[in-house]
């Protein structure tokens, strides 16, 4: 989530190269790819195809060395980005999907700030374009699944059936996955970058990942390291059937610079977002 914005995802392998399948994971990229994110509001949400404006182009580039992010910024013209190492804030406007016109400043990340989020192990590291994430269909047309369009485009190796590969959930399609997963997935998309077992936010213990099964580090009735006034008063990440209880629902519905998570990326409450933890959570049993 990041204030709402779209994003167009692009991945460049250097030609006659290819990417292996890792089924845990980020694929493994050859040296040379680059992965590429931009970020744009349509004018009215209601009427995607009514226009659109381009804010920022974020890069991945994989180098010798491990990988580099680079920030490139939209001109006003929408004619060309530019590199922007220090970031910038604009001021965008747009129709929501209720109708109503949003304002917001939106803020687009330096690049220190680019390593504070892909940071695993303290190394640079791709997050989304993992086996489960892409293990879906994509186009509008004529579907196929994207894992199998890359092995048959050659530049994906190892693939296995896709009954093999694991698959995240659509978090807001009720169709796609139960309640449980479904909150998962969000938690671990918006979340689990940093709370992970290899993440920066390894220490305080609260691991978010998909695929984590022990429930205190997930934050059932876990006591926080250190939230100061993150924690709002509350004594635990999660309180089973108590949402209004639970620091981790408290953090993700406020926009105070010291106590929202996560801290980089948004300005505004992602109010689906909030809405379906809070129903998981709901759903926890005591015991």
């Amino acid at each position: 989530f990041s204030d709402y914005a779209e994003k167009l995802r692009f991945v460049k392998l250097p030609p006659g190269t290819t990417g292996a399948y890792n089924p845990d994971r980020v694929l493994d990229f050859p040296v040379g790819t680059v992965i590429i994110k931009t970020f744009f509001y349509p004018q009215d949400m209601r009427h995607p195809k009514a226009g659109r404006r381009l804010l920022e182009t974020r890069l991945l580039v994989r180098e010798d060395n491990g990988w580099k992010a680079l920030e490139y910024i939209w001109n006003d013209d929408q004619t060309d980005a530019y590199l922007e190492v220090a970031g910038e804030t604009k001021e965008v406007s747009w129709i929501h999907t209720d109708g109503q016109k949003r304002t917001i400043q939106y803020t687009m990340p330096n690049l220190n700030q680019c390593k504070g989020c892909h940071n695993r192990n303290e190394q640079l590291q791709p997050i989304g374009p993992s086996a489960r994430q892409l293990n879906g269909d994509f186009g509008d047309n004529n579907k196929e699944n994207q894992l199998m369009h890359w092995q048959k485009a050659g530049i994906l190796t190892g693939l296995p059936s896709l009954s093999e590969v694991p698959k995240t959930p659509v978090w807001d399609n009720p169709a796609d996955g139960s309640l449980d997963t479904r909150a998962r997935a969000w938690l671990d998309i918006n979340c689990a970058h940093c709370h992970s077992h290899d993440g920066p936010a390894k220490t305080s213990g609260l691991i978010l990942s998909y695929n984590e099964t022990d429930l205190t580090k997930l934050g059932i009735m876990k006591a926080p390291v250190a939230a100061g006034r993150g924690s709002g008063g509350r004594l635990f990440s999660i309180v089973p059937g108590q949402p209004e209880k639970s620091i981790l629902l408290y953090r993700m519905e406020s926009t105070d610079p010291g106590e929202m998570m996560p801290e980089l990326g948004r300005k505004t409450t992602h109010t689906e977002g909030v809405a379906l933890v809070r129903e998981w959570i709901k759903a926890i049993k005591a015991n």
